[in-house]
């Protein structure tokens, strides 16, 4: 993030990238700082997203050297290459929108007639050209990798496709209000696509109701199937995965588990983050802790504001 990104021999400095990945960033220098936004937007809101899982995405801050957690076909690497794919779409458009990339500006006017109350205007974030550059940046390396099997690279790709699906599926009229003393007789509109954690939101819904594939021969090419067979066909908006995933209770290495030992759980939750699912079982050891924080506020005309500090004990609970 610290790289100016204005030599193509910049391109150099960052590792992993396959050949055609290395060609785009020297031919289009200017897009990188999007997809280095977008790469610590995937790091970060992957693992708020999973912070109340056992599995809470730890793994992908060593991108990118991937553990077995996200190198074998897993739901939870199917999520991680959906949000991937979504972020490097969602960054480039935005900074088209923005005026960051002199090969773009704003998205084009929509075809759809405006309605009485509004006219279309604006700048909207151009989803055309983030999902050309988004799509040859994210899936380059599993078109030309040697590496990984040819059903990992179809679950991978399809992935790709499906974390840009649910974000342009995403795309909404964004719309401000003119008038006099604030009225809204006049509206401006756009098309704009949400923050990003919207968009994890919809793919962790979709990791849970991910199906398991097979990559099997029909009729003259290889497809994913549902491995069950009673499992309807896979559409365009399902996330896939090959093998399933451990139950990340207890830690192993050749899973890529790092166990639930330590980690904080809520006690009185029924959800992911109780104690009981988080633990496995095995218990939790209780501690209180004091926390000093800002208390009877009071706001001075005109400018500032003036806290004391107050301390409170507060209990968390630690999974053994």
């Amino acid at each position: 993030s610290r790289v100016a990104w204005n030599e193509s021999h910049h391109c150099r400095l960052l590792a992993g990238l396959v050949p055609d990945q290395f060609q785009m960033c020297r031919r289009n220098l200017e897009v990188m700082h999007s997809i280095v936004r977008a790469a610590r937007q995937t790091k970060s809101i992957c693992q708020k997203t999973f912070a109340d899982m056992r599995w809470n995405c730890s793994s992908v801050q060593r991108a990118p050297s991937f553990g077995p957690d996200l190198l074998k076909g897993t739901r939870e690497s199917a999520f991680v290459y959906a949000l991937a794919a979504a972020a490097v779409t969602h960054a480039i458009a935005q900074a088209c929108a923005s005026g960051e990339l002199p090969l773009c500006s704003c998205g084009s006017v929509p075809s759809e007639v405006p309605g009485p109350d509004f006219r279309w205007g604006g700048c909207g974030d151009n989803l055309r050209y983030g999902l050309q550059l988004g799509a040859a940046f994210a899936d380059s390396p599993l078109k030309s990798s040697k590496l990984g099997t040819q059903a990992l690279k179809a679950m991978n790709l399809h992935n790709n496709a499906v974390g840009r699906q649910v974000l342009s599926d995403s795309l909404d009229t964004k719309c401000k209000c003119h008038g006099v003393s604030g009225s809204c007789s006049v509206k401006t509109c756009w098309k704009g696509l949400p923050n990003l954690d919207e968009i994890a939101s919809d793919l962790k819904s979709k990791y849970l109701a991910a199906i398991r594939v097979t990559h099997r021969l029909v009729g003259p090419r290889k497809q994913l199937i549902p491995k069950e067979m009673d499992i309807r066909p896979v559409k365009e908006t399902d996330l896939v995965y090959l093998i399933n995933s451990p139950d990340y209770c207890t830690p192993n290495l050749h899973l890529g588990s790092l166990g639930t030992q330590d980690r904080q759980c809520n006690k009185t939750s029924v959800g992911s983050d109780s104690c009981n699912l988080m633990c496995c079982g095995r218990g939790y050891n209780a501690y209180t802790e004091e926390v000093v924080e800002r208390c009877h506020c009071k706001y001075h005309w005109c400018c500032y504001v003036v806290c004391k500090k107050c301390q409170r004990k507060v209990e968390r609970y630690v999974c053994k």
